[in-house]
């Protein structure tokens, strides 16, 4: 446990003894502080009181007041001075789930620090929306202006962008206004912040984007390749691919559901025997006569160097494969010139 001067657990045991039975009953449940650490809903307390959901929330309720109006409670403050000084140095606001991780790893221990922090009157709890998780801060106007920088940040962003930690620091900071340098300074603190979005988050390679984007939240076997080859920065054999999925992702891939994985999914080309590059690259789709057929679509009439520089800048393979694709009267003809035209 980090730095708290005092046994949460002891102080919240003395704070419910204040409470009748049920009512104590009732807290324990709801923030999971019995042996089993197990948090009980409202309806489930109810159920075993044989009440409603309603009237399970009024006595929690009562209890939390009774709990502030007691004599132990003013005994207490301390401990409240010393968590609001310490989420200070934490960045100000800062997700739930960090502020617990922060103080302990023990579940049962981060529990009666909740209640803590829920009977505290120095700082406040901000619930989950579709913009932030669950946080708590200690200053209305710094939650505002995190808040307002948070959105500018991922209003900003597409679903195909992938930024690098630093990069994301940086714009993040050129939309914050008016905060203590301080804080700034402080690539950690920055860090909380940032944790405090649910539209932006972090792939396993430690590159930012949005949350909705597979590129982000990767699920299966293609998200895991386009990252690979994405990282690789230039084209990639199949078998490659998959050792690198493991490497990196700790994900079993076969080679062969990679590869066919691979050539299902329009965000892969293949530019060459079994290498795959990014199609964001610009590199052109289908196989050497296609290339051949939009190289002269582009370009115009061209002549046998002309047509191979430019294929050999889209596919990995022998300068003989383009000459008898190029061959085929199918396909390409001659003029007087000796260029090469569509058939």
């Amino acid at each position: 446990m980090n730095t708290l001067t005092f046994n949460p657990k002891q102080v919240s045991k003395k704070l419910l003894a204040v409470l009748p039975e049920r009512a104590r009953d009732v807290i324990n449940s709801r923030y999971g502080l019995d042996k089993d650490s197990h948090k009980m809903t409202l309806e489930s307390i109810g159920k075993k009181y044989g009440i409603t959901r309603e009237r399970v929330r009024q006595i929690e309720n009562y209890a939390i007041h009774s709990i502030k109006r007691s004599e132990v409670y003013t005994k207490e403050k301390p401990i409240w001075t010393e968590l609001e000084s310490l989420i200070h140095k934490l960045g100000g606001i800062i997700t739930e789930e960090d502020l617990l991780s922060f103080f302990s790893k023990d579940k049962s221990i981060q529990h009666h620090l909740h209640l803590l922090l829920v009977l505290g009157g120095t700082f406040k709890r901000e619930k989950e929306d579709e913009h932030f998780k669950h946080h708590w801060h200690v200053s209305d106007d710094l939650a505002k202006k995190v808040h307002d920088a948070l959105k500018k940040l991922y209003r900003n962003l597409s679903n195909k962008d992938l930024v690098s930690e630093l990069d994301i620091i940086a714009t993040f900071l050129s939309h914050v206004e008016d905060i203590s340098d301080d804080y700034k300074k402080d690539k950690e603190v920055v860090k909380r912040w940032l944790a405090l979005s649910k539209m932006i988050g972090k792939n396993p390679l430690g590159e930012w984007g949005l949350t909705s984007s597979p590129n982000i939240r990767a699920k299966g076997m293609r998200d895991y390749a386009f990252l690979v080859i994405r990282r690789h920065g230039s084209p990639i054999h199949f078998r490659e691919v998959a050792k690198s999925i493991e490497k990196l992702f700790g994900k079993k891939a076969h080679v062969a559901t990679t590869h066919n994985e691979l050539i299902k999914d329009q965000r892969f080309v293949l530019v060459g025997r079994g290498l795959y590059a990014l199609a964001e690259w610009g590199y052109m789709s289908g196989v050497v006569k296609d290339v051949i057929r939009k190289v002269i679509e582009s370009n115009g009439p061209l002549n046998r160097e002309q047509v191979i520089d430019k294929v050999l800048k889209e596919r990995y393979v022998k300068e003989n494969t383009i000459i008898v694709n190029l061959q085929n009267p199918r396909f390409f003809k001659k003029n007087k010139e000796g260029q090469y035209l569509i058939a």
